[in-house]
């Protein structure tokens, strides 16, 4: 069915017809939708409804968020004997229209509002501070690149509600400690001129310093980066739509802060699905989790665990073993699991077992305790091995990794935030394959936000069939906001990347990093759609710049890459590069990029201006060709920039 436009969709409902003479039935179906006419993406896996005239003959389905202009339902099955296939008198679909020229129409749609403190109303001495694009300073690590700072008594920035709230997240800056292990601060919210609440801010789990490669928390290894951490709390209230809500230095907090932004949203509470069917913990520590999981995993007369309202203490690995079953929270400000607060670095993890291939986690966020990067430990959800797994509305923070998954099958990642890592916020390697990344968002990652390595060192497999879809990437701040490497016939769509601060917002490359790989192309095209790009690039590895998207041919194969629908702004650096390990012998072959829009490449007037201004700049020693078909420049120092001369062909459709 056609809709009338590009739409965020977010429910539809099937309906027969009302008349009491219709027999109740059981209708088995799937809700797919698509965007200008790509490939057909699964909504609503297939399950059975049961319609009765008694209840209006009709079901109302949730799906996952997703932008389209079509919608169509497969059957797979109809329980009436008067019907040999799909019966529908109409079906609604739901959701807000996708405004062309909006970046709404890509990236997550999450559940909160975001506020940003420029465009707040100042008063008291507040401080608006930026643009730049500095790493270390606390307008070049905003989003938006511009920030507010309250350094005074008395200073405040504040909004006008467009929605009610019972929650507040604040994304912070506040002066690190002189040995680098952090201070406390705090600030002061209230609403309509009455205090609200003090919420608490530590610098303990950010400001990183040294080299961008190998940053730590040790102030003496040279200038800061990562300076921004965020706090969050429940309101004692619910603060109306309307409301004004002010955030105010008073004499009661003790140090400077700079606000960068908000995030509020009323906070969704969900109870035991069934108290006979799932088990709750005696407790609140670690064993008494594990307890549940093992009742539940030893007796098929359960359905699942659910985590009642509380702070839970997680210090190893919580183990869901045994058969799938379903670990559903109260919601991610109710249900929190907590890497003990006294320690750091605490390897805290989750991991599902094969033989608990089917199961759901849900409904829950994860607080971790690391400080500073330390590869290996420290992934929050850590998947091997392990297929048809359904992770949904989960908040995890301060952790090494989000969520890490190597040989795993079928599992979706889904309506999730990621927030304040030290390395990657989702990475799937090592055969994984068919996996489904949707409507999450990240913020604040020290590596790739979201992240597809065809690597092969553990399982000699092949990475395919995977779809990433509805991502919103910001202030990544050692690495992409997108990376892929390697593989084939995966899917990038509908992805919103801002803000990177010192790499490319997409990065595609076939560097392999030391490990076996499998290069691009065995298996079918990568694809990529419908992505927006906003003050993206910047300088790594010493004087190296990067662009907004990075073709990088390494060690693999790269070929058989396709990009359409990308839109590029105000770039750091350029809007795209191009380049080769000149050691390796590899060629870029069948790339082909359609209608892309670059705007503002700029000369970057830093320490890297040599490196800036081009919107397209295919560097020297690449080889090999890439077809552009319908691109648009404008307000760019220099359009296309080939050092590469006749190595490399450039053509323009």
């Amino acid at each position: 069915m056609p809709l009338t436009g590009a739409t965020v969709i977010d429910s539809v409902t099937v309906a027969l017809s009302p008349d009491a003479a219709w027999e109740d039935r059981t209708q088995s179906f799937g809700v797919q939708a698509r965007l200008s006419g790509g490939d057909w993406v699964s909504v609503a896996a297939e399950k059975s409804y049961s319609f009765s005239a008694l209840t209006g003959n009709y079901v109302t389905i949730p799906v996952a968020s997703f932008v389209g202009d079509e919608v169509r339902l497969v059957f797979t099955g109809n329980s009436s004997v008067n019907a040999t296939g799909g019966q529908v008198a109409e079906l609604r679909v739901f959701g807000d229209l996708a405004p062309e020229t909006s970046n709404d129409a890509r990236g997550a749609d999450m559940s909160y509002v975001t506020y940003e403190a420029e465009d707040g109303e100042l008063g008291g001495g507040a401080q608006a501070v930026g643009p730049n694009r500095t790493v270390g300073d606390l307008a070049g690590e905003a989003s938006g690149r511009r920030a507010v700072t309250l350094d005074t008594t008395g200073a405040y920035v504040q909004w006008t509600l467009t929605e009610p709230t019972d929650t507040i997240v604040g994304r912070f800056s506040i002066p690190d400690s002189a040995d680098g292990k952090g201070r406390d601060g705090s600030i002061d919210v209230y609403a309509d001129g009455e205090f609200v609440v003090r919420l608490a801010l530590t610098s303990k789990y950010s400001w990183q310093y040294g080299d961008e490669t190998n940053p730590t928390n040790n102030p003496s290894d040279g200038a800061p980066r990562h300076i921004y951490d965020e706090a969050h709390t429940y309101l004692p209230r619910t603060i109306p739509a309307g409301a004004t809500l002010t955030i105010k230095r008073t004499e009661a907090n003790p140090l400077p802060v700079t606000v960068d932004l908000i995030d509020t949203e009323m906070a969704q509470f969900t109870a035991n699905p069934d108290t006979s069917k799932y088990v709750q913990p005696a407790g609140f520590t670690q064993q008494d989790i594990q307890a549940a999981i093992d009742k539940v995993a030893g007796s098929d007369q359960y359905a699942g665990v659910y985590l009642p309202p509380g702070d839970y203490t997680v210090d190893g690995t919580l183990w869901v073993w045994g058969r799938a079953m379903d670990i559903v929270g109260a919601g991610p400000w109710f249900t929190l699991l907590h890497a003990p607060t006294d320690q750091i670095n605490t390897n805290a993890t989750i991991g599902v077992a094969s033989a608990a291939s089917g199961t759901q986690l849900r409904g829950f966020s994860y607080w971790g305790n690391y400080v500073e990067r330390i590869d290996g430990p420290g992934k929050a959800i850590n998947l091997w091995d392990v297929s048809d797994v359904t992770i949904d509305n989960v908040w995890l923070e301060h952790a090494v990794c989000g969520f890490w998954g190597t040989n795993i099958r079928n599992v979706t990642i889904q309506n999730s935030r990621i927030r304040n890592m030290f390395a990657d916020g989702v990475n799937m390697t090592n055969g994984s394959t068919s996996n489904t990344v949707r409507n999450v968002a990240a913020r604040t990652t020290g590596d790739d936000s979201f992240a597809l390595f065809s690597a092969t060192d553990g399982v000699k497999a092949s990475q395919t069939g995977n779809t990433y879809e509805n991502l919103t990437a910001l202030l990544p701040w050692r690495a992409a906001g997108l990376a892929v490497y390697g593989g084939g016939n995966n899917t990038f769509r509908n992805i919103y990347v801002a803000d990177t601060l010192a790499y490319s917002g997409v990065t595609v490359s076939s560097e392999n990093f030391g490990y076996s790989m499998d290069g691009f192309g065995v298996d079918g095209s990568t694809v990529f759609s419908a992505i927006t790009i906003e003050r993206a690039g910047g300088h790594f590895w010493g004087s190296q710049t990067f662009g907004a998207i990075w073709l990088y041919a390494s060690q693999e194969q790269f070929q058989n890459v396709e990009m359409s629908d990308i839109t590029i702004t105000d770039p750091t650096y350029a809007g795209i590069t191009v380049s080769k390990n000149t050691a390796a012998n590899q060629d870029i072959r069948n790339v082909t990029l359609t209608n892309v829009t670059i705007t503002g490449a700029q000369l970057s007037g830093d320490a890297w201006n040599d490196g800036s201004g081009r919107a397209i700049w295919v560097k020297w020693g690449a080889t090999g060709a890439m077809t552009l078909t319908n691109l648009t420049m404008s307000n760019n120092n220099q359009e296309i920039a080939n050092d590469a001369g006749e190595s490399f062909v450039i053509n323009r459709n």
